[in-house]
Formats: structure tokens, sequence, C-alpha cells
């Protein structure tokens, strides 16, 4: 039976009229101007609204070489929801304005057969936004190839369960037809966040330990080279708000 997680958060993070979403998109990443290369196997990429962290995000998107792969595994931190594991859609489609995208339910059950896995319904997937963030521009880069997403909620883990999540995803970077898409704001300053989960969350980037976790023990070796950095504002005291956003590339390393 086909379960369809909702673009919920189009029409207010991001546009949800197709047209404009796709010239928003071609626009941040022709000013990127960055080449497509096969050797890139990952990215991290911000997760807040486009308006703010869109222009950011196509550095890292723009590096994606789409030919070969076949399977993105989407690494996002959990906002709303607590847990001390990792968890799994039990969605079958992610929806966008722009195209869907198939969810693989072999790797899904897969993971789930490792029993570390928890499963989040389609409340919590869809009150998340870290990897719905990512997904139009996963649409826009893989339009018109055959992929599929493995989508991952990454919780509250400590290093014993960075260590373990790394050691159960390691053996998937070593085909070069899956990628992995890491979703992570760079760090959240202010007063108005010392309090927040978002704030813990994000300064402290799980899916991005957990991704580097993962790249410890596999045969291939991967290099993490930062290409963008912005932020929202620029802060002069504790009073004043600002976020800040990294792009990066994962490559394999060729030295």
């Amino acid at each position: 039976m086909e379960v369809i997680r909702r673009a919920s958060h189009a029409g207010s993070w991001y546009t949800d009229n197709p047209r404009k979403l796709e010239e928003e998109l071609d626009g941040w990443l022709s000013a990127a101007g960055l080449p497509k290369s096969s050797d890139v196997r990952g990215v991290i990429a911000p997760h807040a609204g486009y308006s703010y962290s869109g222009r950011a995000a196509a550095y890292a998107f723009g590096n994606i070489d789409p030919t070969n792969i076949s399977r993105v595994f989407l690494l996002g931190p959990s906002h709303h929801y607590y847990t001390p594991k990792c968890a799994l859609s039990t969605a079958t489609v992610y929806k966008t304005p722009i195209g869907d995208l198939p969810i693989d339910q072999e790797v899904i059950e897969e993971l789930k057969a490792t029993g570390k896995f928890e499963l989040m319904d389609l409340r919590v997937d869809e009150a998340e936004h870290s990897m719905e963030m990512h997904l139009p521009y996963l649409a826009k880069v893989f339009k018109g190839h055959q992929v599929k997403v493995v989508p991952i909620l990454v919780g509250a883990l400590n290093a014993e369960s960075e260590a373990k999540y790394g050691k159960l995803l390691e053996k998937y970077i070593d085909d070069p037809k899956n990628f992995f898409s890491v979703s992570s704001d760079f760090c959240h300053w202010g007063t108005r966040y010392i309090s927040s989960t978002s704030y813990l969350v994000d300064y402290f980037p799980f899916s991005i330990i957990s991704s580097s976790k993962m790249t410890k023990n596999c045969s291939t070796k991967i290099k993490i080279q930062f290409l963008r950095y912005e932020q929202s504002s620029q802060c002069k005291t504790m009073r004043e708000s600002s976020v800040s956003y990294a792009s990066a590339a994962a490559k394999v390393d060729g030295e």
C-alpha cells in the first residue's frame, strides 16, 4: 500500500509553486557554478527555509553527478521528536512540488531487520523539516534519473550509538551507486536558542558526527571539503540571534 509523505513545509519554508521553485533552484545552482563530479559521494547541506539557506545549499547539491547513483541515504536530525536512536520512515513516497521520490523499501527492510532502528510514524515524519528541505534539491538534481531515497531520522545519539550506527551504514558507502545527503545547520547563536531543542540538536550536529563514523572503517576513503559558509544575520551582542549555514562535499580521496 502506498503511504505518501506530503511536502508539509511547502508554501511556508519554501514555495509550493513548481515553476517558481524550479526557477529558484536553477538560479542558485547556476550561481554556484560548480562542476559535477562522480567522486562526490555525499553532501552536507543546511535545512533552514530557502530564503535563508537555499543559496548556500546549492554549493552542496551542485556537485552531484546523478549519472550512476540509484539510491540516496538522507540523514537529518530530529527537532520535535526525542529519541536516543535513529528512526526509519514508514512512508513509501516523499512528495515535492517538482517531483516525487520513492523510498527504497528493500533497504528499509534490511535496516529494520537489524533491530537497531525505531520507526517514525507519518505525523513525526511530516512535522520534521530537516530532511524535507533537501528533497526539492534532490528531486531537481536527479530529475530524469531512477533514484530511491532511504530517509533516516537521527536522534540524540551518544558516542556508543554513533559508532553502532556508523558500523551499520558504512557498508553502503563502498557501493558507488549509493549517495549520502546529510542535513545540518552549522550552529545557532543568541540567547533565544539556548533553551531550545533545535539549538542543542544543530549545535551538536549528530547527523554529521554519525556520517563521519560511517567513513571511519570503510574501504572507500572519503575527504570532506567545506565549500560555502553563510549567516542569516550578523550578530554583535547575545541579545541578537543568527543561524550559520555550511555546505560541504564528501569526495573519494585519491591521495
